[in-house]
């Protein structure tokens, strides 16, 4: 059993909850929590920690090869939350190809892809790879400048859909253009402006990615050019705008209906 917190392992796990760097070194990130931990696919966990309390109260089935049991002391040291329950895994980052991203699905349909631009909110970009995964969406790219995809507070707030679509982080905007231009992706950006149609108003059916901006700035100039249509939200209350993951949930929703009724 780990009985210090200056153990190397617990120095690491630290490491890769506190500094995306490491993260990016040791394709590794940290999950907790039982339901989060049981939906880490098996071949991708490198290695569970469980406290001591836990080991002896808690009937979770885990793999003893990959576990180490640390000290309560020592697992509220190791832990990112406020009420631990003590259990937690490394594990691997999946490496997937613009392809695996903007392909078809596993049933042949046209990819939806969902992108985000210079997102800085955590918690809504986690709440968003949620919705994607939910509303049918074949792959998530997040461009430069977006925080960190593995960072506790994404990966918390995707409650496991981080394990079931295909993504790709740090992508450049030039990239992203030419892969969906490659592709033949209909680019829809969801911008305020006087060219934009209702989102209701589009069409989903195609090859599409539907883009999202910065929370506060919105879309950049170089994305907005390249898109082939724009799309808004309309309101009929007082509140100006929509936060990001809510409108993300409010168009998505709206794409995937369409493709439903095909």
């Amino acid at each position: 059993m780990i009985t210090s917190t200056g153990s190397s392992q617990v120095k690491h796990v630290l490491g890769l909850l506190s500094k995306a760097k490491e993260r990016r070194e040791y394709g590794e990130y940290v999950v907790e929590g039982i339901r989060m931990v049981s939906e880490v696919p098996s071949s991708d966990l490198v290695k569970i920690y469980i406290s001591e309390s836990f080991s002896k109260n808690c009937e979770y089935k885990y793999d003893k090869a990959i576990t180490e049991v640390v000290s309560d002391n020592v697992y509220n040291h190791m832990s990112d939350t406020k009420t631990p329950q003590g259990i937690m895994a490394v594990v691997k980052m999946k490496r997937y190809t613009l392809s695996d991203v903007l392909g078809k699905d596993r049933k042949g349909s046209a990819p939806l892809v969902l992108c985000v631009e210079n997102l800085q909110d955590p918690g809504n970009l986690g709440t968003i790879i949620r919705t994607a995964d939910a509303l049918g969406c074949t792959g998530v790219v997040c461009l430069e400048g977006t925080v960190d995809m593995f960072s506790d507070k994404v990966v918390r707030s995707s409650m496991g859909s981080i394990f079931n679509i295909p993504f790709l982080d740090n992508v450049s905007r030039s990239a992203f253009i030419d892969a969906c231009h490659d592709n033949e992706l209909n680019m829809i950006a969801t911008a305020l402006d006087k060219m934009a149609l209702k989102h209701y108003l589009a069409e989903y059916n195609s090859p599409t990615a539907i883009v999202f901006g910065n929370e506060g700035s919105g879309i950049s100039a170089e994305i907005m050019e390249a898109a082939s249509s724009k799309v808004y939200i309309p309101m009929s209350g007082k509140a100006e705008s929509l936060n990001v993951a809510s409108a993300a949930a409010i168009v998505l929703y709206e794409a995937s209906r369409q493709r439903a009724i095909l």
